[in-house]
């Protein structure tokens, strides 16, 4: 189905006269808008295979364009140009280099759902958002966000051990991210548990910082659900036409 919303054509593809005068008839201003036409240079017929290859988009063919999702979107009430149906279509066109213009805005979703909420054909387009912005990330247009490194280190702890070190997956995410451990709201956050909590939990806290015990038994486990993970991770990659090696 085709885009004719005025606003969703770029503004370097209009073309208007401020003075103009066909047959004697002056059709000066607004009345003589033109669109450029252009030729289609970054057709991937593969982007839509591609997107929905990954967690969330697996539904993405569904979308028949009828713009429940950007209707309903939290984000798209206060940045218009923050518009799920249109990246759909153009996913689902091949548009790569369209898609790639709104990069910078694309991975805003908060994930409030409203729009799967709303979508009569089970899209999921807030998963179909989140794809697309992983997608960006694996092909490198973007870099990866904070809330990607922190995903990370969260997993890696778990995997490394069966257990959820706080502690440890803050000093990771604030070293991948640049920023120092000195946060305001972490040492208010210390100082509060320091003064609350029984001496034994803290030093249990402490021993587990240090020593990073693991779950009982975990060691299989965690090399299961590592496997699996890079099995996951290869396929991805593999559809997305990347090095399977490369990780990411």
């Amino acid at each position: 189905m085709p885009i004719h919303e005025k606003s969703l054509i770029r503004p370097e593809n209009l073309v208007t006269h401020d003075q103009l005068v066909i047959d004697g008839v002056d059709v000066s201003g607004h009345w003589s808008t033109f669109i450029t036409s252009r030729t289609i240079t970054d057709y991937n017929e593969a982007l839509q295979d591609e997107i929905a290859a990954l967690p969330g988009g697996e539904y993405i063919h569904r979308c028949w364009q009828c713009g429940s999702c950007t209707n309903a979107c939290t984000v798209n009430a206060i940045e218009p140009d923050f518009n799920p149906r249109y990246w759909i279509y153009l996913i689902r066109q091949g548009l790569e280099e369209e898609l790639l213009r709104d990069k910078d805005i694309l991975w805003q979703c908060v994930s409030c759902n409203k729009c799967t909420y709303a979508c009569p054909r089970d899209v999921v387009p807030e998963g179909v958002m989140k794809a697309t912005a992983h997608w960006l990330e694996l092909k490198g247009h973007t870099p990866k966000s904070p809330s990607t490194h922190f995903d990370e280190g969260f997993t890696e702890s778990i995997l490394a051990t069966g257990k959820i070190e706080e502690g440890r997956v803050l000093r990771t995410f604030f070293k991948r991210t640049g920023q120092p451990l000195n946060q305001p709201w972490l040492v208010a956050l210390v100082t509060g548990l320091v003064r609350r909590f029984p001496i034994f939990y803290l030093a249990r806290m402490g021993f587990s910082a240090v020593f990073r015990p693991r779950t009982r038994g975990w060691s299989r486990t965690g090399a299961a659900i590592q496997d699996y993970v890079n099995e996951r991770q290869a396929e991805q990659r593999a559809a997305l036409g990347l090095d399977v090696k490369g990780g990411h």
